[in-house]
Parts: C-alpha cells; sequence; structure tokens
C-alpha cells in the first residue's frame, strides 16, 4: 500500500502525475454549485493504481490569482485537512510514510503535514508514545516525503516539529513537566546541535543576582526553582545578540490569591512562553540562522504554601525598585521583571522579545485568533507582523502608553503587580517596561516587544492542520522573524 497526498485547486486544469490523477478521483464526489472550500478533503481507494490510497485536499477558487501569504494558508488547510484524513485511518497507517504532493508551497506543505499528524495522548492503550518514560519513543505516527526533494520542504519540517516542541512541554501535565524536568528535556533536545551553549541556574545563582521577584514567586512550592539561559552563537563573533525571554510557571494555581478550580488543569501550560521560545530557539539553531541568539527562562511553580508570599507584601526587584504583589496571580511579570533586567544588562541586546501567557485581558481581548504585541519600536513590530503573515500565526500591536501608568503607580511601592481590570493586558505590558534596560527615549538603546500569549496559547475549535489543545504558538513567527532579522 501507498499512500499520497495531494492539494488541488478543483477549478484549475491539473498538471501531469499525483495531481491528474486527483482530479479525476475528485470529480466522482457529488459536488455542489460551488467549488469545495479550501480545506475539503476526501480519501480515494485503488487511486492512482490498484494497491494506493489518495487523499485530496481542496485548495479552494481561485487558488492561483491570490496573495502570496494567503496561497500559502490555502496549501497549509489542503494538506493539513487531507493529512488528517489518512492519520484516522487507524493503527494500521501507523509509521507509514505518505508521499506528498507538495509543489504549490513546499514550506508551507510540509509544515502542514507534521502539524497536522500531532494528536498528544498519554492513553496506555495504544501506548502512548508521548510518556516521559517510554524510550526512543517516536511521537510522529505519519513520515512524510515530497514529490520532489527541497530545501524549502526541510525547512518547514524544522518549523512544524518545533512547534510540536512545545505543543507536547504545555500538554505534559505538571507533575512530569517541573522546572527540573523542563530543564533535563530542554538540554536533550539540543544534543549535537552546534554552536549551543545550555546553563541551568539555581535559586542561590538568583539570589545572589537580587532576583527576588521572580523567588518571591517560588517560595510557595517544594519544586526547585530553575533559570534556564540557551546561548546560541550563529552570527559574527561579539555581534549584539537578540535575546528571547519566555515565562516559565510549570503550574500556576494563583498562589494565595488562587484560581476558581474550573479549568485550572490548562495552568500546566503557563509556561507556554518558556516552552515556545525554548522551541523555536531550537529551530533557529538547527537552521544554522546567522544571528546571537540568548533564550532565557525563570521556571517555577506557583502555589498557595506556608511560605508563600501574600497580598500585600513588597520585595525588591533586580533592579531596586519595589514591588507591592497585590495579587499573587499575577505572578508572571514578576518572574519575567527580573529575567529582563538581566537580559537587558547582562548581554546588551540590540532586541529583546518576551513571551508570556500573561493576561487574562489579551484573552478577552483578542481570543485565540491574534496574539497581543506590545513595543516601543515601529521597525520591530513591522518584523513581527510581516513575520506572523508569512506563517499565518499573526500579532495584533496593542498600546503601550505611559496613560495608563496611575493604575500600577499608585501603592506603596514603586510599583504594584496588578492595576484592576480595566486594560489589564496593557497595565501588565508597562510593568514589564520598567525593567527593560534601555527601552526609553526618542532613541531607544534596544527595541523590546512583549508578545501576550494568554489567547492564543490553547485551540478550542479544530483547523485543518491542526488539533483542539495547546497550540505551541508563536514558534513558526519567531523562528520566521529571527531568518528575516539574520538576512539584514
Amino acid at each position: 500500500m501507498s499512500l499520497y497526498v495531494v492539494p488541488i485547486d478543483p477549478t484549475a486544469q491539473p498538471s501531469a502525475g499525483l495531481p491528474t490523477a486527483a482530479a479525476e478521483s475528485w470529480k466522482k464526489v457529488p459536488s455542489g454549485p460551488k467549488p469545495a472550500n479550501a480545506g475539503s478533503a476526501r480519501v480515494f481507494y485503488g487511486a492512482p493504481t490498484d494497491s494506493d490510497v489518495l487523499a485530496v485536499g481542496s485548495l479552494g477558487e481561485g487558488f492561483a490569482k491570490k496573495a502570496l501569504n494567503e496561497r500559502r494558508e490555502l496549501v497549509r488547510k489542503a494538506v493539513g485537512a487531507a493529512v488528517k484524513q489518512v492519520r484516522d485511518l487507524g493503527e494500521g497507517v501507523q509509521g507509514k510514510t505518505v508521499t506528498v504532493d507538495a509543489a504549490a508551497d513546499p514550506h508551507a506543505a510540509a509544515v502542514a503535514a507534521y502539524l497536522a499528524q500531532y494528536q498528544f495522548t498519554l492513553k496506555t492503550s495504544p501506548q502512548s508514545p508521548f510518556n516521559p518514560n517510554a524510550k526512543d519513543a517516536n511521537t510522529e505516527k505519519l513520515a512524510f516525503k515530497p514529490v520532489a526533494e527541497s530545501k524549502e520542504w526541510d525547512t518547514g519540517v524544522v518549523y512544524a516539529r518545533a512547534q510540536n516542541l512545545a505543543r507536547t512541554l504545555m500538554e505534559l501535565p505538571a507533575n512530569m513537566m517541573t522546572p527540573t524536568a523542563f530543564t533535563e528535556r530542554v538540554k536533550s533536545e539540543f544534543n549535537g546541535v552546534s554552536n549551543v551553549e545550555i546553563k541551568i541556574r539555581d535559586s542561590k545563582w538568583a539570589a545572589e543576582k537580587g532576583m527576588n521577584t521572580f523567588l518571591s514567586v517560588a517560595k510557595g512550592t517544594n519544586e526547585p526553582p530553575k533559570f534556564l539561559e540557551i546561548h546560541y552563537t550563529g552570527g559574527a563573533k561579539g555581534a549584539q545578540p537578540l535575546v528571547f525571554v519566555g515565562k516559565g510557571i510549570t503550574f500556576d494555581s494563583g498562589g494565595i490569591s488562587l484560581k476558581p478550580s474550573a479549568d485550572m488543569k490548562l495552568m500546566r501550560g503557563d509556561m507556554g512562553g518558556a516552552a515556545t521560545v525554548c522551541s523555536a530557539a531550537l529551530a533557529i539553531a538547527q537552521l544554522q540562522v546567522p544571528v546571537n541568539l540568548i533564550v532565557l527562562t525563570p521556571l517555577t511553580e506557583n502555589l498557595p504554601g506556608p511560605s508563600a508570599s501574600k497580598p500585600g507584601d513588597i520585595v525588591y526587584a533586580m533592579n531596586g525598585k519595589s514591588v507591592e504583589i497585590d495579587n499573587t496571580d499575577a505572578e508572571g511579570r514578576l518572574v519575567l521583571s527580573d529575567a529582563l533586567y538581566y537580559g537587558s544588562t547582562e548581554f546588551k541586546p540590540h532586541t529583546i522579545v518576551d513571551v508570556a501567557t500573561l493576561t487574562g485581558a489579551m484573552d478577552t481581548a483578542l481570543g485565540e485568533i491574534y496574539t497581543g504585541v506590545f513595543t516601543n519600536s515601529d521597525s520591530l513590530w513591522d518584523e513581527l507582523d510581516a513575520a506572523g503573515k508569512v506563517e499565518f500565526d499573526r500579532f495584533w500591536r496593542m498600546p503601550l502608553e505611559e496613560d495608563y501608568g496611575p493604575q500600577i503607580y499608585s501603592s506603596n511601592a514603586d510599583l504594584c503587580n496588578t492595576g484592576g481590570k480595566p486594560a489589564g493586558c496593557c497595565t501588565a505590558a508597562l510593568f514589564l517596561k520598567s525593567f527593560v534596560a534601555g527601552v526609553e527615549g526618542e532613541m531607544p538603546a534596544v527595541r523590546w516587544a512583549h508578545v501576550d500569549i494568554a489567547g492564543t496559547m490553547e485551540a478550542t475549535r479544530p483547523t485543518p492542520y491542526q488539533e483542539r489543545g495547546m497550540t505551541g504558538r508563536p514558534v513558526r513567527a519567531l523562528i520566521e522573524f529571527a531568518r528575516q532579522l539574520g538576512k539584514q
């Protein structure tokens, strides 16, 4: 048995080979007055030969007339939907190789194929390959090869596998993905990747650095906090680096300001910022992108233990500013504040991007479609926006304005970690800005963007190439951003 996936434009004349077989098979399906929508897919048996299985995905009407980025997304939809049809044929296709007609866009086709076949589970029958204790487990049910080999296909595979890694890190429950387990897993993923150095810091190191806001969150748990650094040297020696910072709360109960129990299990993914920046860094290093990149992830649980921080406590951050902890469930900005100051002062980057599942307000504002971005730099916004559009991992710029300041400047400390419900994502971003050295002025020394993924961390509705669950966004957009930066 041979398996094939072919995207087709149902209104266009196909070329020879697989597209012709796919088009002829598609014509046998009863059709309505309009061509099938993009992402519609069917499986045909006995085509192109008697022993073959052919999955065909529709590119929709007028594919050739669409803009480039729109065509890319249509390819992702068509290939992804067809791959899901093959994936769902059952255990009989486990480990089989699927040949993909990727001519329309090899990169997008590869991304869709590898994202669509991903299904996270820890069930034991059949045995889950995601079990952390499994040896040499392969989490990919299907293997894929394009009809014609290309560098673009190979690059797309790296993008998709990086996103799938982030999805796995976010999906694994908190008892399996502690701060220690996270660092060990990330370190193992980088085995054999050149030009990379990984440093795993402990609480003693953080205390010596004065990272008191980070450590204040870790006081309620027995799990030791970790501060993970990934150093990738792909650019010129001594050149200013790009810095990624990721929020790494491996489980967030809210601390003393306890969250409601309903859906609290989703807070296993509150380390989504750390998962995405580490996974993006892996792809950047594997692709040998010519940039210098440093990734910083403060990792801890946020639990209501007997030593936990209490509402009203005041701590002094690494930069010396006093911070009132009004709500212990606003812990993400506390761990990020020290990491941002450390990153911006220790490494003197030209650009720093932090990624965090930070505020419910962002989910309310943009839902799970767009990821919110707050930045001091128009050029950085333009670059992130362009990268997001290429990968259909889209961003939306949000206001970073001092006019929101009174909401977080009016306490007994320099800053309060909450500013109330109004514009909660905006006050959180403004809080973080206070800890990025060199971000102020008409000619700031550093470009900074805060990326709030609270809405896009989870998909509650499936798409043609992704299931419900943790999304791993914006891994692909971050990789694309770094690649374009490396070309400058």
